[in-house]
């Protein structure tokens, strides 16, 4: 079977992926992740969701699901990928990533067409791919972030968020040849608070980097964000009608009305191929 042939027809439009990153944790990135899939699954999209913080990957800790295996055996050939994909809340999909992962530039030619072939061949419909990265700027997440159509930057009212998110939006379009970012304010006091923040990210962007960086909105701070991590649920799911839940929906609207990727290949294949071209730790695909 070719790469294209499980995916792409004719008047099928590619899978649009969107890399959600920060330049450093405990911003809620990963909530962001979940929240803003099940969002997307709740509009009638078909969503997968990509746990690719390979070193700690706990997408399936904070929805309360007990992976059989993780892509760590896609890769070594032992499974394939539809063993691995979990259903997860509201009909979206969720692909587990691996605690201890080898960086994918890392692997080797035979493991790397694999692991191409295993998503080329996914026989389900995709309209998107969210892919919860890492934090920081460590070579895997500027991998993932350079082979998706759209990178989403999460911040908080923290200065460490702004400086390290400074930093990864420089790092990827330094490295990876990225010019344009969406930026997410989350635990925000209100709307006025993260258009400031979002201001002085754009200020020291526009004076110091050559890259466009649009406001995607903001996250309240909410305490039933935490109440549903406790209830191991997604908060759109538990916990609609919340601020915060409402928000993630407005999100998932904004997101769905982000233009289609121009010149996709068809199939979920242009990601994987992409991030798969890295030949060593310090060359990063280009986009």
């Amino acid at each position: 079977m070719s790469l294209h042939h499980a995916y792409a027809t004719p008047d099928m439009q590619a899978p649009r992926v969107v890399a959600v990153t920060s330049g450093k944790g405990g911003v809620g990135k990963t909530t962001v992740s979940i929240n803003l899939a099940a969002g997307l699954a709740r509009l009638g999209h078909e969503v997968v969701l990509l746990d690719a913080d390979l070193g700690l990957a706990n997408v399936d800790v904070l929805l309360g699901l007990a992976p059989g295996r993780t892509l760590a055996e896609v890769v070594a050939g032992e499974c394939e990928l539809d063993d691995v994909i979990l259903n997860g809340p509201c009909g979206m999909s969720i692909v587990p990533g691996a605690s201890g992962f080898q960086h994918l530039a890392e692997l080797g030619p035979r493991e790397r067409a694999g692991l191409i072939n295993a998503f080329g061949q996914l026989e389900r419909r995709m309209d998107f791919m969210i892919v919860d990265t890492a934090a920081g700027i460590a070579a895997n997440t500027l991998d993932f972030c350079a082979a998706s159509h759209e990178v989403l930057v999460v911040v908080c009212d923290d200065p460490a968020s702004i400086t390290d998110a400074y930093a990864t939006i420089k790092v990827l379009s330094q490295r990876a040849g990225r010019h344009r970012f969406r930026v997410l304010v989350n635990m925000s006091n209100d709307e006025k608070q993260a258009l400031r923040l979002f201001a002085r990210l754009l200020e020291v962007c526009d004076k110091y980097l050559n890259v466009s960086i649009d406001f995607a909105g903001n996250i309240p701070f909410d305490t039933r964000v935490s109440a549903a991590v406790r209830r191991r649920q997604c908060l759109v799911e538990g916990f609609p009608k919340s601020p915060a839940g409402q928000a993630f929906k407005k999100l998932a609207q904004v997101t769905d009305n982000w233009p289609a990727p121009r010149g996709a290949s068809g199939g979920v294949e242009f990601f994987v191929e992409r991030m798969t071209r890295t030949e060593s730790r310090g060359r990063v695909a280009q986009v």
